[in-house]
């Protein structure tokens, strides 16, 4: 294993720690806040993030929805040029988070800001930034990753860059109270499948990376399992987990697959399926048509995540038992939004990865358009 591992994000975590912003931005520098729909002036967030910058100068953007687009993230790029913003602060769940780094990147860019996401220009500079977390998913309140979504063109695609590390990350258990239960339940399989994306590939003999993943995994499990009674201890537990699934530790030094959230980004993009559930349609069908390289992986899994004994086909018994989770918060795991027109869908799907050039996925890097086309083929209901 040879890696280069560091986490800069300083984490505020536990009840009450919203007003720590105070003193986590400088008092000096005009901040632009930045929240999705409105919800955080309902559940008191907003109020709590007004009193910590009483003593600041800073204005706010909202409207930044799920699987934030470009559309909407260069007005508030606009706003943070022209108001020379020093600091940008999300306020919400992983696609405000996300939005925010795109922002924090695209400000200091002249040119045109899709050009990031399609590689175009590569980020090296960036407005500093930091998160409140208002939704446990996707862990990119302490991660360099965005992903951006273009209206226009039904695309959604990703960037990675250091320059837009979040400096902190304010994470209060307390602001889920509020949340629908389908943002929990696709929060849970948020991180879930981040952990399984780092975790089943192949043995390389990382004891604390699989260690630590499967640790992960079995907690996520058991709050699942738990889902009706959820306590304090509940959200605090998930909102850590999720955290953890996706801040660079448990893939340090090991193969990482990620193939079912490139395939699952699409359908995001062209029929608005929820991430987390666009995941959960993609990897158990992904995972029976890896079996033979994910089979050593999938046997681990099975035995110290699910408890199951030893047998000929653990490996198929452990798909099942995934699916079966799913199942279990009612998560679907085939697609049913594409109207019905099945070899429509399976060959839009597969043009749009063409067109990314995901031409070859997977920790083998084996997974080309036809395996993608047998994938969705046992995908799309």
């Amino acid at each position: 294993m040879k890696f280069s591992y560091v986490n800069p994000t300083k984490i505020q975590f536990g009840q009450g720690q919203i007003a720590s912003l105070s003193t986590l931005i400088p008092a000096d520098q005009t901040v632009l806040v930045v929240y999705g729909g409105g919800s955080i002036k309902k559940n008191g967030v907003y109020d709590q993030v007004v009193t910590a910058l009483a003593d600041h100068n800073w204005i706010e953007f909202s409207g930044v929805g799920a699987n934030p687009t470009i559309e909407v993230l260069d007005k508030a790029v606009a706003v943070a040029k022209e108001q020379s913003v020093d600091f940008i602060l999300g306020v919400g769940g992983g696609s405000v988070i996300d939005g925010v780094k795109y922002i924090a990147a695209a400000a200091t860019y002249e040119g045109e800001g899709w050009d990031i996401l399609q590689g175009k220009h590569k980020v090296q500079t960036a407005l500093p930034l930091g998160a409140v977390l208002t939704l446990p998913a996707t862990g990119s309140e302490s991660n360099a990753g965005s992903v951006v979504s273009k209206a226009a063109t039904q695309e959604k695609l990703a960037f990675m860059a250091p320059a837009v590390q979040p400096k902190f990350a304010v994470m209060d258990p307390d602001v889920m109270k509020t949340l629908p239960q389908r943002q929990l339940v696709n929060g849970l399989v948020d991180a879930w499948v981040h952990t399984c994306e780092q975790y089943l590939t192949f043995d390389a003999g990382a004891l604390v990376q699989d260690g630590y993943a499967e640790a992960l995994l079995k907690a996520l499990k058991t709050l699942g399992d738990n889902f009706a009674n959820q306590d304090d201890a509940w959200r605090a537990n998930l909102m850590w987990s999720a955290n953890q699934a996706l801040n660079g530790l448990i893939g340090a030094g090991v193969a990482q697959d990620w193939a079912t959230h490139m395939i699952g980004h699409e359908l995001t993009a062209l029929y608005g399926v929820d991430h987390a559930r666009s995941l959960a349609i993609i990897q158990p069908s992904l995972l029976r048509n890896q079996l033979d390289v994910k089979k050593a992986k999938l046997e681990k899994m099975g035995k110290n995540v699910f408890g199951l004994p030893e047998s000929d086909d653990l490996a198929q018994r452990t798909i099942a038992a995934i699916e079966a989770f799913y199942h279990s918060l009612d998560v679907a795991t085939q697609l049913t939004e594409h109207d019905g027109d099945k070899a429509k869908a399976v060959d839009t799907v597969v043009a749009q990865l063409e067109a990314h050039g995901m031409k070859a996925l997977g920790e083998n890097q084996a997974i080309t358009l036809i395996k993608s086309r047998e994938i969705l083929e046992q995908a799309v209901a």
